[in-house]
């Protein structure tokens, strides 16, 4: 499942922020989304394509990315993907989410008095 409920709010998973986020710039063909999720994760998300083109299916299915085009290089179909406003919103609210969330951790790790300061 590409979306999980915690506590009332969504969440995705790591790899699905980062394929979304790897289309933030633009179109992607699948192997522009693995290259640049695997840069952007800093080398954490590596998707084998299986992985990737079933979840590219569930979040097409979701309204968070759609086909872009289509082509053929060197005999073989390459589809684009694009973010929908969807996509765009719900990685948007994702990041903003794990900012405010890392907020609480570094306010209280810099803290006087903390352990770690």
């Amino acid at each position: 499942m590409v979306l999980r409920m915690a506590k009332g709010s969504p969440t995705v998973s790591e790899p699905t922020y980062f394929i979304l986020a790897s289309l933030l710039d633009g179109p992607l063909h699948g192997h522009g989304i693995i290259k640049q999720t695997l840069e952007l994760s800093e080398n954490r998300v590596k998707l084998p394509v299986g992985t990737l083109y079933g979840a590219l299916d569930r979040l097409a299915a979701a309204g968070l990315i759609a086909v872009d085009r289509e082509e053929v290089v060197d005999g073989r179909p390459r589809r684009y993907f694009q973010l929908t406003d969807q996509g765009r919103t719900l990685v948007s609210a994702e990041a903003l989410r794990m900012q405010q969330a890392a907020s609480v951790v570094t306010k209280r790790i810099l803290r006087p008095g903390s352990a770690f300061s």
